[in-house]
């Protein structure tokens, strides 16, 4: 597939992460307030964890299994966040996370690139569904989802296991045919 694009958008530039992120990956994953509300960043979080992560992000674009791109200040340069598409070749559909540093939060940075992300999704992988979910707990992500054009689908009961509980998720999605309505919302 080759070198993974970019993407802009009126506030942000997503790009694929480069080793130099690494410091601010650990130091935003390290906080527990972000990594309890994800359903896969380890707790406590290292610099060396970072870069191990960074490293397989080319691999899986170039077998158009995932994008991973870095939430940047248009702005600034400075990292804010990640946000990530693992696409389900055989379905058609994808599956996107995100998190934003605790720093950037109740701006509209988390929405404005899962729009970015939705619209690379159904453009680069012609998907048909593309799907999020949130711990119940964390409702502002719920609200993300909600402003990109995705709808509430459903709750998995007790689908995460992280930090000695069970966690409730919530499922959002946007179809192919959905899109075109909320593309330029």
């Amino acid at each position: 597939m080759g070198q993974q694009p970019e993407l802009v958008t009126g506030r942000l530039h997503l790009r694929p992460f480069t080793v130099e992120d690494a410091p601010a990956v650990a130091r935003y994953c390290n906080d527990l307030d972000i990594a309890r509300m994800t359903a896969s960043i380890p707790h406590p979080y290292e610099e060396s964890m970072a870069l191990e992560w960074i490293a397989g992000h080319q691999p899986a674009f170039e077998q158009g299994e995932a994008a991973y791109f870095a939430v940047t200040s248009k702005k600034t340069g400075e990292l804010t966040g990640a946000i990530s598409i693992h696409i389900i070749k055989q379905h058609r559909s994808a599956e996107v996370g995100y998190w934003i540093g605790k720093p950037f939060w109740n701006r509209g940075y988390g929405t404005e690139a899962l729009k970015a992300v939705i619209s690379f999704g159904f453009e680069q992988f012609e998907l048909n569904r593309i799907f999020a979910r949130h711990m119940t707990k964390n409702p502002a992500s719920g609200r993300v989802m909600q402003k990109a054009g995705m709808k509430f689908e459903g709750i998995l009961r007790e689908s995460l296991y992280r930090f000695e509980t069970y966690e409730d998720a919530a499922v959002y999605s946007i179809l192919a045919s959905e899109y075109g309505s909320t593309a330029s919302s």
